[in-house]
């Protein structure tokens, strides 16, 4: 039996606000904290409560839809570079890879022929690294979300950007691909943190509309919730989470109705810019190198 994440919600929801290409104003995300993991030990847990069951998907291997709901594709090498016309939206999927639930999204995706942009935590990558590699050989973009979902806004730089390069270490083994982008777990960050993220070459992604899928919402009404923080911003950065049954559930209403309303979904893919700075060791902050 395939181990699974131990972890608990504890629910945390902070108003937002301002577009893709700028911070926003405030925090809107899950408490959720993540168990270490020793050398060779998987992840085990369970949602904090009951979902529904998964609705049923089947696809032939490797077959995609029309692509109708696709849009254009967008080489980036900095948040400000995101810049989203009249109803196009980007997907992103924090917390995974989770076995099961992460592989049921994956097939989602494929089957409405469009890619998103995964934020991994570093420890659930090493503890699943096939399903961290599925991601990438399904064509999506991947970014780093720490080693084990911490919270950085009072880590103090030094401990935060350690975090960071082990979080983006693990996520790049496991998945042979440079680690582009990066979400601050909470969206808890601050400015003197942010720019040091951007100096060591990562594309910051922040959230436009929040799904709230970490709430025990029906996948409905999940759904709707989101459709309608869309047609009120009618473009934006989509926070959901790969880690929880209710959000596969419902990913195929959402993306339905995404079709149905005439909105693009726009790929993102990460573009280097120039060789990144970074920390030489935890102990020494001030002191930065070119890496090789």
């Amino acid at each position: 039996m395939v181990p699974r994440l131990a972890f608990v919600c504890v629910l945390s929801c902070l108003a937002m606000a301002g577009c893709a290409s700028k911070p926003p104003s405030g925090l809107e995300a899950s408490r959720t904290a993540y168990v270490p993991v020793a050398d060779g030990q998987s992840l085990r847990g369970r949602d904090q409560a009951d979902e529904p069951p998964f609705s049923t998907f089947r696809n032939a291997p490797g077959k995609r839809s029309s692509g109708a709901l696709a849009g254009r594709t967008l080489k980036v090498s900095s948040i400000s570079e995101i810049r989203l016309r009249d109803k196009e939206v980007i997907l992103t999927f924090d917390d995974g890879p989770m076995p099961g639930k992460t592989d049921k999204v994956l097939d989602i995706l494929d089957q409405y022929g469009v890619n998103a942009t995964f934020l991994m935590v570093g420890q659930m990558a090493r503890s699943y690294p096939a399903v961290a590699a599925r991601v990438v050989n399904h064509g999506h973009s991947i970014g780093g979300h720490t080693y084990n979902h911490a919270n950085l806004a009072n880590a103090g730089n030094s401990r935060a950007l350690t975090d960071i390069a082990a979080g983006n270490a693990a996520i790049a083994k496991a998945t042979g691909t440079e680690v582009g982008f990066f979400r601050f777990p909470y969206l808890a960050h601050t400015g003197a943190l942010r720019r040091a993220v951007a100096e060591r070459g990562q594309v910051i992604l922040d959230v436009d509309i929040d799904s709230k899928d970490y709430f025990t919402s029906s996948p409905a009404t999940i759904a709707a919730r989101t459709m309608a923080r869309v047609r009120a911003k009618r473009k934006g950065i989509i926070l959901m989470h790969d880690i929880h049954k209710r959000t596969a559930a419902m990913l195929p209403s959402l993306l339905k109705q995404l079709k149905d309303g005439g909105y693009k979904v726009v790929a993102l893919q990460y573009r280097r810019s120039r060789m990144p700075e970074v920390l030489v060791s935890a102990g020494n902050a001030g002191t930065k190198s070119r890496q090789m």
